[in-house]
C-alpha cells in the first residue's frame, strides 16, 4: 500500500503568489500540507495562527551573524524574539543561515575566506543558540546554501560545513536543515550526503535543479531520495521550498507523488 512516511510542508513564500499571504497559508493547509514561512516580522502572526495551519519552520532570526561581536548580539536578541513568535504559531523549528541575508537572499556581510577563528566563533555562537532552543523547547536548524548560483560569499554554506558545525556543538536543539536543491548545486552525491548526515537532519528541503521548481522538473530523481530517507529511518519534515513550474496545485501534487512510497 502506498504511503507518505514524512510530514510534507510547503513554503508559503514561493507558492500561490497571486494570493495575499494569509490566503496562501490557508490554501496550502486546505490541500493537506504543513506550512513554512521566512521573515515573520513582515507577517500578521495573529492572522496566521488563526488559519489552523501547522507551521513546521520559520526564520529564527532577523539580523546578525555567527562571527562578529555586534552581529552575534543581534542574532541572539532576534532569536529570542523569534522563539516567542514560534510559540504563538506552535512552530517547532527555527531556521538559521551561515550569515545574515538581505531580502534578496544575499549575504549582508559577505565573507570571501572562512578562517579558523571564524569557525571557532561560529561554533561558540551556535552553542548559545542551542541553549536558547533548549530553554524554549524549540529546535534551531542550520541550513546549507549554495554559493555558485543563489548566495555568493555566504560562509559555512556547504552541507559539509553546516554538518561540521552541528556535530561540533553536539546538541539535540541544533540540527541540520538539509536543503537538497542547494546541495545538488554545491556538492552533489545527495544520497551519500543523506546517509552521512543521518540523525543530524532536522528537516529536508527540496526543489529541482535547475530552476528551483517542484520535483520532476529537473535532474534530481526525488523518488530515490525518498527511499534513501526512508532507509535511514527519517520520518520528519520534507519541505517544498521551490517555485511552481505552472499551476501550484499541480506542483504540490508532483511533490506529494515524489515522496509517496509504494
Amino acid at each position: 500500500m502506498s504511503h507518505v512516511p514524512f510530514t510534507l510542508a510547503a513554503s508559503a513564500e514561493m507558492l500561490f503568489l497571486d494570493l495575499p499571504f494569509v490566503e496562501r497559508v490557508r490554501r496550502i493547509h486546505a490541500l493537506g500540507f504543513s506550512v513554512e514561512i521566512w521573515d515573520w516580522s513582515t507577517k500578521d502572526i495573529t492572522a496566521l495562527a488563526a488559519t489552523g495551519a501547522a507551521f513546521t519552520s520559520m526564520t529564527g532570526y532577523l539580523t546578525g551573524n555567527l562571527t562578529e561581536a555586534e552581529g552575534i548580539a543581534q542574532l541572539l536578541d532576534s532569536a529570542r524574539e523569534s522563539l516567542g513568535v514560534a510559540e504563538h504559531l506552535g512552530c517547532p523549528s527555527l531556521n538559521l543561515h551561515g550569515t545574515g541575508l538581505d531580502n534578496q537572499g544575499q549575504a549582508v556581510r559577505p565573507v570571501a575566506r572562512v578562517t579558523g577563528p571564524l569557525w571557532l566563533q561560529a561554533c561558540k555562537t551556535l552553542e548559545q543558540v542551542a541553549r536558547l532552543g533548549e530553554a524554549a523547547g524549540k529546535v534551531f536548524l542550520l541550513e546549507n546554501l549554495n554559493t555558485a548560483v543563489d548566495h555568493p560569499n555566504v560562509p559555512f554554506a556547504r552541507a559539509a560545513d553546516t554538518l561540521a558545525l552541528i556535530e561540533a556543538v553536539g546538541s539535540p536543539w541544533l540540527k541540520l536543515n538539509l536543503d537538497l536543491y542547494h546541495a545538488q548545486i554545491g556538492e552533489g552525491n545527495l544520497i551519500e550526503l543523506i546517509q552521512r548526515a543521518g540523525s543530524a537532519i532536522g528537516e529536508i528541503q527540496v526543489a529541482d535543479v535547475p530552476g528551483r521548481k517542484e520535483p520532476g522538473t529537473g535532474e534530481i530523481h526525488y523518488p530515490a531520495i525518498a527511499r534513501a530517507l526512508h532507509g535511514i529511518g527519517y520520518k520528519g519534515v520534507v519541505g517544498l521550498e521551490g517555485w511552481a513550474s505552472g499551476d501550484p496545485h499541480l506542483a504540490l501534487e508532483r511533490f506529494r507523488t515524489a515522496f509517496t512510497l509504494a
